[in-house]
């Protein structure tokens, strides 16, 4: 390659029936990229299960309840998920889907408080 070329790293393309990801704050770019360099192959597992089956119920995936089950955008409200990238780590992903998307709301690097029991 040339010294005046630049690299340019290739985005995984989504299938149409497949769910597109996006951030939607910058507190979940921030700790999406911590968790990448942290847990980078489980991350890559819940890359995957966000994009095919976002709302589908498991022990690792599943809407929060009460106060925390709503989050609120642009006017509307939406059902809040989470997901555990690691079933015995404290890591957590909070995030709303709208149509195709997942939106992203929060990436935890560690137990966030508000689901502490």
């Amino acid at each position: 390659m040339a010294k005046s070329e630049k690299s340019e790293k290739v985005e995984r393309p989504t299938k149409k029936s497949e769910y597109e990801l996006q951030f939607a704050s910058v507190q979940a770019r921030r700790g999406w990229r911590d968790l990448k360099a942290t847990i980078r192959n489980p991350l890559v597992d819940a890359w995957d299960f966000l994009t095919h089956t976002p709302e589908q119920i498991t022990p690792f995936n599943y809407p929060l309840r009460g106060e925390l089950g709503l989050v609120k955008r642009a006017g509307a409200s939406h059902e809040r998920w989470q997901h555990k990238p690691t079933l015995k780590g404290d890591t957590r992903i909070w995030f709303y889907v709208v149509d195709q998307v997942v939106f992203l709301e929060q990436v935890h690097t560690s137990h966030p408080n508000e689901t502490k029991s």
